[in-house]
């Protein structure tokens, strides 16, 4: 359970922020849980892991689903992973953007809500002189119990040596989310796969521990927040032990996010 310690800071945040920052409810008493998750596109035995993914997102039970490496099918009428996860687990809403074809099915991001999506609108984001992964952000505004929260879903590129192109991809994603709809109580939520670990440049600049991406926007970590001093082992998202991923050399580490922006006016 919380502390007693625990509930008292948070009714002093609660007390800090004016009524249009709480829409008249405590701040301890509304909650919004938010997944990320790479699905892994349809590489490997893809329709075998569905149901998988399924039972795994049905069992995390979040309000927002932010997921990366979603096929959709470019023909007329063509299959979409979003879709069809979003009917199985009850989401009545979802976006999709994606451009990256392969063979006819697209890569992307995809965001699932429980609550309205309005106008859900995606960006390119640049390659930086390598090869171009069709790099994307989505953001969706999404009309919640307590007002609009905007949630924006991307994925950097993948490539050690690639964090000079990831700190210019994330400075698109920072002035994306600044222009985005204004006027919002609660703070916009990034989530997605940045590739990147906490100690990365990148992510630094990201979370305000460099110099910021894009002026007055600095997110905080969920995981850093919910787990201070936590092991880094309980943290990785891309594990070495996996045998799929074992192939590419790469140390378990934790390269996918949930990030949110500073609470008030």
């Amino acid at each position: 359970g919380i502390s007693t310690a625990a509930l008292e800071r948070m009714r002093a945040v609660a007390a800090k922020y004016p009524p249009s920052v709480l829409r008249g409810q405590p701040l301890v008493e509304t909650t919004v849980r938010v997944a990320t998750w790479n699905l892994w596109w349809r590489y490997g035995p893809w329709e075998a892991r569905q149901p998988a993914i399924v039972a795994a997102l049905r069992a995390v039970n979040a309000d927002v689903v932010c997921l990366q490496e979603v096929w959709q099918e470019t023909a007329t009428g063509g299959a979409s992973q979003a879709r069809i996860l979003a009917e199985e687990l009850g989401y009545a809403h979802h976006a999709f953007e994606g451009k990256r074809d392969i063979d006819k099915v697209l890569m992307g991001v995809a965001i699932l809500s429980r609550w309205p999506i309005k106008a859900p609108a995606g960006k390119a984001l640049p390659p930086c002189g390598y090869d171009d992964e069709r790099r994307v952000v989505l953001r969706a505004q999404i009309e919640g119990p307590r007002g609009p929260l905007s949630v924006y879903c991307t994925h950097l590129n993948w490539k050690p040596d690639q964090s000079d192109c990831r700190v210019k991809q994330l400075a698109e994603v920072c002035k994306f989310i600044r222009a985005g709809p204004g006027g919002e109580d609660m703070p916009p939520v990034l989530c997605g796969d940045l590739n990147a670990v906490p100690e990365s440049d990148e992510v630094r600049r990201l979370t305000g521990k460099g110099e910021v991406l894009e002026k007055g926007l600095a997110l905080a970590d969920a995981w850093e927040v919910t787990h201070p001093g936590g092991p880094t082992a309980a943290a990785a998202t891309w594990s070495a032990e996996n045998p799929w991923a074992a192939a590419e050399l790469l140390a378990s580490r934790r390269i996918d996010y949930v990030l949110a922006g500073q609470p008030g006016p």
